[in-house]
């Protein structure tokens, strides 16, 4: 069990999933579901015509398979797309507006993930148009009902339970709510205040997914957003945020605590907290290592608190590969690859989490 522990969670750290962890699981059988941001996002608000969060334009996407842009958030692909391509998965799942209701492809995974997502509905709200993580887990709901028409009921159950949901949610809650002056949350909460109104958000949409047939969720952690070039240029000299990075640490405990909780009382919860604080920073804190020159700074050279995406009037550095950061929020495609890696070995040494009651059939 232990063994196969380790392979579900290298997996469901790249957003792929297990058939199940009894037998031994091949590429063709995975099938995950993706909910997220920008990080995660591959098109889904292409598809929102009012969202001001998109990233349909030159220069997104010139690292990518044809060299255009796709909706995802960098200039090459996302980590998801990396560990896709390292287990021969291909295509990464798609994007859930891009699809049909009857479209077969929902049978292997969708992904949900919208730019300026959080996991209060209010964050986000200056871009006009974004599919929130509640507004994410409604299409999951439809997507059930899709595949439930499709295959009945029963094997239906037994897919979504089987299924692994990549959770990568948050960072808008700091980055574009709680941290932006003009806003209400971080005017009217203490921190304090505001991460027990996020984790306790947090745990309703967990128990939600839950009741959905989710069982084997992996929650990615949020990286030390003080450092991302957004942040930076807050302070007078180009540091990090110690006081920002405190708090997303603070968050970060505050859910594996809640995630060790769930896990103790619903049966066949196997949640995950997958933390890639430390790594992330290790590479901000020393780009030279891991072959990069600047993580500063984005290689687009946008690194305003108010915007800072990659505009096609936008000047590119002269080497993407010498950055950490695309642009004010996202990091390079060769960032992603590192990440990646990484997020692949610290799952795939962690040991399984022990559930307090005892597995029941599903």
């Amino acid at each position: 069990m232990a063994k196969q522990w380790l392979v579900f969670a290298a997996v469901a750290a790249i957003f792929l999933v297990l058939g199940t962890l009894g037998s031994a699981a091949t590429a063709p059988s995975l099938v995950t579901f993706v909910f997220g941001d920008s990080l995660a996002e591959v098109g889904n608000n292409n598809h929102l015509q009012y969202s001001l969060a998109r990233s349909d334009y030159p220069w997104y996407g010139i690292d990518f398979t044809g060299k255009k842009a796709t909706g995802r958030f960098t200039n090459g692909r996302t980590i998801g797309d990396i560990i896709s391509e390292k287990l021969g998965i291909s295509p990464p799942p798609p994007p859930y507006l891009s699809l049909s209701p009857n479209d077969d492809a929902i049978l292997k995974g969708v992904n949900y993930a919208s730019g300026g997502a959080g996991i209060l509905n209010e964050t986000g709200q200056y871009f006009i148009q974004r599919m929130t993580f509640d507004d994410q887990i409604n299409y999951f709901k439809r997507t059930k009902e899709n595949i439930r028409a499709k295959i009945g009921e029963e094997a239906a159950k037994k897919l979504c339970n089987e299924a692994t949901y990549f959770i990568g949610m948050g960072s808008n809650d700091y980055v574009n709510n709680f941290l932006q002056p003009f806003l209400p949350d971080g005017q009217q909460y203490t921190h304090d205040e505001f991460v027990e109104l996020l984790t306790s958000k947090l745990r309703q949409q967990f128990l939600r997914l839950y009741q959905l047939g989710a069982r084997k969720i992996l929650y990615h952690g949020l990286g030390p957003l003080g450092c991302i070039p957004s942040q930076r240029v807050k302070s007078k000299n180009g540091q990090c945020l110690q006081r920002v990075n405190e708090w997303i640490m603070e968050f970060n405990s505050k859910v594996q605590i809640l995630i060790n909780s769930l896990n103790q009382r619903l049966p066949n919860s196997q949640m995950m907290f997958a933390d890639t604080y430390p790594a992330v920073l290790d590479l901000i804190n020393n780009p030279r290592v891991y072959g990069f020159k600047i993580s500063n700074t984005s290689c687009c050279n946008v690194d305003t608190n108010i915007g800072g995406l990659c505009l096609p009037n936008s000047k590119l550095c002269n080497n993407r590969k010498d950055y950490v950061f695309w642009d004010a929020f996202h990091p390079s495609d060769a960032a992603n690859e590192v990440l990646a890696q990484k997020l692949i070995s610290s799952l795939s040494s962690s040991s399984a989490p022990t559930p307090a009651l005892p597995p029941k059939p599903h």
